[in-house]
């Protein structure tokens, strides 16, 4: 009898890692059976990568519209003179015209001549390209008046490599699809359980409930792989965007923040009960992350004050982790504040699903 019980808690951990096993082989069977996940997983990042690097290239400097009116009696060779500006495109239009125009954003500032040499300039000052538009228009002006450069500048101009907006938006697609996909991939496939009573059905097996939350967790991992090779491959293939860091420090930065998107979606699915219910969930939690974590524009974007908390949100510490890597070279050990804050999501997260995690 004794022996019979020593062997029977020996083969206990086999047991269970077999278990295991074929559960995270179940869920890479569901996968992979599933074009709508497969589409989502490989297709949609490459066709937003496609759409947004094809709209936001990089492409020579147009000409900026500038309004004269027309009731100025030097109005046309005003007009001339913005004109011959290789930044400048001066547009003669009546006063009501004008203002129309600069309503509407067709043009970045309004020109009123009341002499030779006075003017009014009329723009939004909250509009940046009219700021800078005074600027050229100012100088253009006051040199065809006469004025001549007191300092001597010389120009030197350079592009960086991973400063186009292609390279800064690929690391955000990437972090944005490890959210997406843990998300949804795990949470909805946790409810859709739980409503086809399949969960109850695995309840009354010996399976323990970390074995099952675990196999989501694994089935992702190895999913992960694939996943980066064809986003990456396109983007360097399509756009040339290199990697100027470590693959490997890319790759467990990617795993980590892998791991923290499932520990969010398993925890969303804890105790959902309804589809309904856990795309309202999901939806709360990936669409403020979306525009706030940088994976579209830069975070710093919004005000100081929001800092602290946009910085906690584990999209925003993928995304400056996985840029840093790509576009800067970064190593592993100036990652250590996002490193912290990913880990610290998938543990709490995690636990509390492991905790809270029912059946039916």
């Amino acid at each position: 009898m004794s022996n019979a019980a020593n062997s029977s808690e020996q083969n206990q951990p086999t047991a269970a890692w077999q278990s295991l096993s074929e559960l995270t082989l179940m869920r890479l069977r569901e996968l992979v059976r599933t074009p709508e996940a497969l589409f989502w997983t490989f297709v949609f990042p490459i066709l937003m990568a496609c759409a947004l690097g094809i709209a936001f290239r990089n492409t020579a400097p147009t000409k900026t519209r500038v309004a004269v009116e027309n009731a100025a009696p030097n109005a046309p060779n005003l007009a001339a003179t913005l004109s011959r500006a290789p930044e400048l495109d001066g547009v003669l239009m009546s006063p009501a015209a004008a203002h129309q125009a600069l309503r509407s954003g067709k043009v970045a500032l309004i020109v009123r001549a009341s002499s030779e040499t006075a003017f009014e300039y009329q723009f939004d000052p909250t509009r940046p390209e009219s700021r800078s538009t005074r600027l050229l228009v100012n100088d253009v002006l006051q040199r065809a008046a006469g004025r001549a450069d007191v300092a001597s500048v010389k120009e030197a101009t350079f592009t960086e490599p991973g400063a186009r907006y292609i390279d800064f938006l690929v690391p955000g697609l990437i972090g944005m699809n490890l959210l997406s996909s843990g998300l949804w991939g795990f949470g909805f496939a946790i409810v859709l359980a739980r409503t086809e009573k399949l969960l109850k059905q695995l309840s009354a097996t010996p399976m323990r409930r970390w074995q099952y939350l675990l196999s989501f967790m694994l089935s992702r991992l190895l999913f992960l792989g694939p996943e980066l090779i064809v986003l990456l491959g396109f983007a360097y293939l399509v756009f040339g965007v290199r990697m100027h860091g470590s693959w490997l420090t890319f790759g467990l930065l990617a795993v980590l923040g892998s791991l923290t998107s499932a520990g969010l979606g398993l925890l969303v699915a804890a105790r959902t009960k309804t589809l309904e219910a856990a795309g309202g969930l999901m939806n709360l939690v990936i669409l403020p992350m979306w525009i706030l974590s940088g994976t579209f524009f830069s975070a710093t974007r919004f005000p100081d004050f929001a800092q602290p908390f946009i910085k906690a949100l584990p999209l925003t510490a993928m995304n400056d982790s996985l840029r840093a890597v790509m576009n800067e070279g970064a190593p592993l050990s100036a990652t250590t504040l996002e490193i912290g804050i990913l880990a610290a999501w998938a543990m709490v997260t995690f636990a509390i699903a492991l905790r809270i995690f029912r059946w039916q």
